[in-house]
């Protein structure tokens, strides 16, 4: 049985990568505030989850 067209995913490029670099790294107006040092973990969660590394 052939795979099917979904299991032939290309490589990513790291585009999802640097629009989420872009977007963490612009001001924004929210009324959220950020806690320090709560960056670095959002970004190494993102980069797992889009690795496919489960937790």
């Amino acid at each position: 049985m052939a795979r099917h067209l979904a299991d032939h995913r290309k490589s990513s490029k790291g585009g999802r990568v640097k629009h989420f670099l872009r977007l963490a790294r612009t001001p924004r107006e929210t009324w959220k505030v950020a806690r320090p040092g709560s960056a670095g973990g959002r970004l190494v969660q993102f980069l797992r989850i889009e690795r496919g590394k489960t937790a």
